[in-house]
């Protein structure tokens, strides 16, 4: 399916929605049902790996997306809406007579996006406002931890310069600051001497960069060991697991400089412990989910557990009410299953016995990024070399932040292509993705070099194989 004339980049606004037509049909079990309507919210590699997993599911007919990209457009119709404007995508939903909503980011989320659609009676994935408060506020996620036994690390809240001193000399150093509120995964400083905390206190309290999101600022414990992405789909009792990944979210390679939404992943994430996820399922996630209920704020959607594996056992470093992104773009790929059944079966809450199936296979991802990025990316540089790289066995690029302009691809944004590879092997997936790396060019285009070498090194080191 192509788009149909309602792209992000040559929609005007006001423009109509399409017409919901005649509901398509389509044969699944042998049997001849109606077709899912679907609409993926967010502009994203995250949500075009949505939609290239959603179009591979069994009974699904027309995606469209709100605001999409120039990838989705190939793959689903846009919609000209915004992504925040809640009436309007639920107006959209009725509309089009859509029969699942799956929510990319977190700000629709935090908004309220869930009751809205709640309210009028429509399926989404994802949760209420009050459930995506675990990822709209650290300080109430680390507060719940602390009501429900949640193993995280300690931390004391600050809300101005004074108060954030007092935190750090009181908990020491290495320290972690975090901004309470959404800050597009960049409200996180890591301090590890004065000067660095210099820094992070003229960041938070005098140029005040993350605005009304840093207000309180959570003072947080560092932690020693191995981070772990963990991802759970929920109906508000029953949870199912999604396959484990390991994001890289510093710039730089060898995990230096600025913290950014994540610059690539891999899946599986490998380097866990025996009976480490099972522990992390009874430990984390389902006291999570319990309580989230105990405290009338039931939680069906995609809940994404940052941890760290120390030496006491794994510890929650965040929540998100979301897919991750870098993650989703490489466990999406191993997904061997109707992830369009399961997510509607978890709106409903009707998840019952449900397990995933995943391809026997690793996924790495890497991020190309524009010029500037973290910062002020650079915009409109054209992008050339993707069919070389989709031409590549094994290689999936999905877009982030670019558009078409004059027939060609340009960049649009800080994280502009997602390069996946598969590979029997971790080793082999991120040589595939590599090979899909070295296709693409545009200017000041920048990865990281090491996507996966940490767990190659240490799985080769210990003589297990990847």
């Amino acid at each position: 399916m192509t788009g149909s004339g309602y792209h992000a980049s040559g929609a005007a606004p006001g423009a109509g929605l399409p017409a919901a037509g005649k509901a398509k049909s389509v044969v699944y079990n042998d049997r001849v049902e109606v077709a899912m309507r679907v609409l993926v919210i967010g502009s994203g590699a995250r949500e075009h790996a949505l939609v290239h997993a959603l179009r591979r599911s069994p009974g699904v007919g027309d995606i469209y997306a709100v605001p999409g990209n120039a990838g989705i457009a190939q793959a689903a119709d846009l919609l000209p809406l915004s992504g925040d404007d809640l009436p309007g995508l639920a107006e959209a939903a009725c509309d089009l007579r859509i029969d699942l909503t799956v929510v990319g980011p977190e700000l629709p989320l935090a908004l309220g996006i869930g009751d809205e659609f709640g309210r009028r009676g429509l399926r989404l994935f994802g949760p209420t406002r009050a459930g995506a408060e675990l990822e709209s506020s650290k300080i109430f996620a680390k507060e719940f931890c602390r009501r429900h036994g949640i193993p995280t690390a300690g931390a004391e809240v600050a809300s101005s310069e004074g108060e954030a001193r007092k935190a750090v000399e009181r908990l020491g150093l290495p320290i972690v600051l975090k901004a309470d509120g959404l800050a597009a995964g960049k409200g996180v400083l890591v301090v590890r001497c004065g000067e660095e905390l210099e820094e992070a206190i003229e960041t938070f309290f005098t140029a005040r960069r993350f605005g009304e999101a840093g207000d309180r600022v959570l003072i947080e414990e560092y932690l020693e060991g191995v981070e772990l992405s963990y991802m759970a789909i929920s109906d508000g009792t029953q949870v199912v697991p999604v396959a484990t990944s390991h994001d890289y979210k510093r710039a730089f390679d060898g995990n230096q400089g600025p913290n950014t939404g994540g610059m690539g992943a891999h899946s599986p994430a490998l380097v866990v412990p025996p009976g480490t996820s099972r522990r992390i399922i009874d430990d984390v996630v389902r006291p999570t989910i319990t309580g989230m209920a105990a405290e009338g704020r039931e939680y069906r959607g995609l809940l994404y557990v940052g941890l760290m594996l120390t030496a006491d056992g794994p510890k929650v470093l965040e929540f998100n009410c979301r897919f991750g992104d870098p993650e989703a773009q490489a466990v999406l790929l191993r997904l061997d299953d109707n992830l369009a059944g399961v997510l509607r079966a978890a709106a409903d809450g009707q998840l019952g016995a449900t397990s995933l199936r995943w391809r026997r296979e690793a996924v790495a991802c890497v991020v190309l990024a524009a010029e500037g990025y973290p910062g002020n990316p650079k915009r409109g540089d054209e992008i050339t070399g993707l069919d070389d790289a989709l031409g590549l066995s094994g290689v999936t690029v999905y877009h982030g932040g670019s558009r078409l302009q004059d027939g060609h691809f340009v960049t649009a944004g800080g994280r502009v292509l997602s390069v996946c590879g598969r590979g029997p092997s971790l080793a082999d997936a991120v040589a595939t993705a590599y090979r899909g790396v070295a296709c693409i060019r545009f200017n000041g285009m920048r990865h990281r070099t090491d996507i996966g070498a940490d767990t190659i090194d240490t799985l080769r080191s210990s003589g297990e194989q990847d």
